[in-house]
């Protein structure tokens, strides 16, 4: 008797050119509202940093908010470890509903809890507590979403498509920037500060159920054979894999460092160090990231052409020579279409990485063990360098060294190119072992 849902039950290599774009838009709207909703945080943190932390100047004030952004990140390997493990054993859509359904309950709380002027030291504790949530729940969503756009996709175009996990990441970040700027057109700093910034939070709630909803008829990429076996999504198995492990850690400690840096920490550098406004950094990040979004696609088809590893050593090479000299351009400039342009340029560099970012990665691992594999080793990558990034740049602001974090970045960029020069897979493109593992 047939199912009424075999529809749904569908693996990677029975769909259509039709489903599998309807598949690609489905995990990615969903990814663009996980992003959103974590980012939202970052860059609305400008506002209501004062609002849970009152102690202090503003950068000590941006600090204490950079801590909390930070323990997001430290949960990412919890939600990497279970995300991974329940998209191995149970399937990618079970995995990806759950994890946007938590983020949902991590962003209504945010909007709705009171400040520290009402409830004292629980109004960090428990903005810590929904940020925990948000962790956990990011960090299953990359791994598992990387994994499934990989195994989704087809030979010769697979940079390509697994590009728009990235295009649908910058575009969480562009969305939380764009309705930050219309929450500055429509209200004053004083309300943004007294109430505004709630707002964001709240749309990403709402949004949440949007995604819940597209993602509930995502085709599955594996066969009930292979979630069966009893060493899918273990970490027995895992650790078969020791070198697959070290190289996405090593990728990601430069590439998630990179990204942070030029990305949600540079809003917050333009104001806090540059001295721009706010509504004229917001402006000028807004451009950046739109190009930056359309950009992954190009660097993606490009990985199909010349290869990952060529790909990853363009990223370590451009981004370890010219960090320091455009950092330390980007903290004197009094241009916004000079920092424009050189934040897109900075952002063309670390593009060899994002646009191939999760796909590099997913194709190191077997099948049994891919969504686990991928999401640990790069949360673990990510909580050390990319959540941290913002914390240790006003750190070292803080101490009068700012420079000091330029060099930081470029260090870390060249573990990750000599990473490259290291990756075991060097191919144009290792579809075939994935399309293989999904005939099994």
């Amino acid at each position: 008797m047939k199912n009424k849902n075999t529809s749904l039950k569908l693996t990677a290599d029975q769909l259509d050119n039709r489903q599998r774009i309807k598949a690609i838009i489905a995990s990615a709207s969903g990814n663009l509202v996980e992003w959103y909703d974590f980012y939202v945080y970052s860059f609305g943190a400008l506002y209501f940093a004062s609002v849970f932390f009152p102690q202090g100047d503003q950068t000590s004030q941006l600090l204490s908010a950079a801590v909390v952004f930070a323990v997001g990140f430290l949960m990412r390997p919890v939600g990497s470890w279970i995300f991974g493990r329940l998209a191995d054993r149970r399937g990618r859509r079970t995995s990806m509903v759950t994890s946007v359904l938590i983020m949902c309950g991590g962003s209504l709380l945010v909007a709705i809890l009171p400040g520290y002027s009402h409830i004292g030291i629980w109004a960090p504790i428990l903005l810590t507590l929904a940020r925990m949530l948000q962790g956990v729940s990011v960090g299953g969503e990359y791994g598992t979403s990387a994994t499934y756009m990989s195994e989704v996709a087809v030979a010769g175009r697979r940079g390509f498509l697994a590009s728009f996990q990235y295009v649908t990441l910058i575009g969480g970040q562009l969305l939380a920037l764009l309705v930050m700027l219309a929450l500055q057109a429509l209200l004053t700093v004083d309300q943004i500060k007294a109430w505004g910034w709630r707002i964001p939070f709240l749309l990403g709630a709402v949004a949440a159920w949007v995604a819940l909803y597209l993602r509930r008829g995502l085709h599955e990429t594996i066969g009930q054979e292979v979630r069966a076996r009893k060493e899918a999504g273990t970490w027995r198995e895992l650790l078969r894999y020791k070198r697959a492990l070290i190289t996405v850690i090593g990728f990601t400690a430069g590439g998630s460092l990179a990204f942070y840096t030029y990305t949600t920490y540079m809003q917050k550098y333009l104001v806090n160090t540059a001295g721009m406004q706010t509504e004229t950094a917001s402006r000028v990040m807004t451009v950046a990231l739109v190009v930056y979004m359309l950009m992954q696609p190009v660097f993606g088809t490009l990985s199909d052409r010349i290869g990952r590893r060529n790909n990853m050593l363009a990223f370590g090479v451009l981004v370890t020579l010219f960090t320091v000299p455009l950092l330390t351009r980007l903290a004197s400039v009094t241009s916004p279409f000079l920092a424009c342009l050189l934040i897109i340029l900075a952002l063309a560099m670390v593009s060899f990485y994002t646009s191939i970012s999760g796909l590099v990665k997913a194709e190191l691992f077997p099948i049994e063990v891919r969504a686990l594999g991928v999401g640990v080793s790069y949360a673990i990558g990510n909580a050390m360098f990319g959540g941290s990034a913002e914390y240790v740049a006003l750190w070292f602001k803080q101490q009068g060294i700012e420079s000091a974090f330029y060099w930081y970045v470029t260090v870390i960029t060249a573990v990750s190119l000599v990473t490259a020069f290291t990756m075991p897979h060097a191919g144009k493109d290792n579809a075939s072992g994935i399309a293989e593992d999904l005939r099994i």
